[in-house]
């Protein structure tokens, strides 16, 4: 018989469904360790509009992942996956449990499916997209996108440049769609015995987080943008504006209600439309969420509403031999 591989546990759910309240539970019940797997709270001077755990809970129940970027900076999926298993690595050597809880899908998939070998950046051939994006537009670009990837085409949208640039990039290099290399990482998974979770050396308990009535979620997140307005989001945005190195084609910026903001700021939208905005901008990001977990294999689901949710989270972390 082969060693048991240690645990770890996944909370994931939509934005604004209480992961964080949950997981702070589990930490105060179990041996663990928190991980973020958030694509905003990596950037350091970004606290209200990503609903960053205040400083006292941080000082409580530290998460790794938090605070690792300058918001000038990029972090890719790859990034992550190397950040998160070096962290995972260590909670685990000292008889703990990793406890991973966040909303970015694409880096759990990361995690339990490995990434595509796809090729790295070509300066030469981003200036070239960039130059033809400055002559032609970035829809231009997307309907390129289109008719040599489109299902790549379908997931980004036309006014998101990095990714564009990318899935172009990784056709121009390769003469393969980043959608023919992940078809080719999916192929060689399910050759291996364990597919899917074969390249993460834990046992790994998923578990999701969400209202059952999907208006109770849009009444959350329309409260809870609103209370970031009047905790200081636009003063946050107006001191990130004021560095002068920020711009609103950055990751960081282009986050949901920061570049509403951003335009606020600019003139584009007055105050009640950046509102109506960012909380529609919040809800599209809430759906694409869902849209993840829908398709997600092995999740047991809990209500956010529900009272008694840590303990049909344990009774199952039990279950599936998580918690001896």
């Amino acid at each position: 018989m082969s060693e048991r591989l240690p645990p770890a546990i996944f909370l994931m759910g939509p934005t604004a469904a209480g992961k964080t309240d949950l997981a702070l539970a589990l930490a105060d019940a179990l041996p663990c360790e928190l991980v973020s797997v958030d694509s905003a709270l990596i950037y350091r001077g970004m606290d209200i509009g990503t609903a960053k755990p205040d400083r006292e809970t941080l000082a409580r129940y530290p998460h790794r992942l938090i605070d690792i970027r300058d918001p000038a900076e990029s972090y890719s999926a790859a990034e992550f996956r190397a950040d998160a298993l070096a962290a995972m690595a260590e909670i685990s050597a000292r008889g703990r449990i990793p406890l991973l809880v966040g909303g970015t899908m694409l880096y759990f998939k990361a995690l339990l499916e490995g990434l595509a070998d796809m090729p790295g950046a070509d300066p030469a051939v981003r200036a070239e997209l960039e130059a033809r994006a400055a002559l032609l537009g970035w829809p231009a670009l997307h309907r390129e996108l289109a008719e040599v990837d489109p299902e790549s085409a379908a997931r980004i949208h036309p006014n998101d440049p990095q990714r564009l640039i990318r899935a172009l990039e990784v056709y121009r290099v390769s003469g393969l769609s980043m959608t023919a290399h992940r078809q080719r990482q999916a192929a060689e998974n399910r050759g291996l015995d364990a597919p899917g979770m074969a390249h993460l050396p834990y046992t790994v308990a998923q578990l999701a987080i969400a209202p059952v009535q999907r208006h109770v979620l849009h009444e959350r997140i329309a409260l809870r943008f609103r209370q970031m307005l009047e905790h200081g989001f636009i003063e946050e945005v107006e001191a990130l504006r004021s560095r002068g190195d920020l711009h609103a084609g950055l990751p960081s910026i282009r986050a949901v209600g920061y570049r509403q903001v951003w335009d606020y700021l600019d003139g584009k939208l007055n105050r009640e439309e950046m509102t109506e905005r960012g909380i529609i901008a919040t809800r599209q990001l809430a759906k694409r969420q869902f849209t993840w977990l829908r398709s997600w294999a092995d999740l047991h689901w809990l209500d956010s509403l529900a009272d008694d949710n840590l303990f049909c989270a344990l009774k199952y972390l039990k279950a599936v031999s998580i918690l001896t």
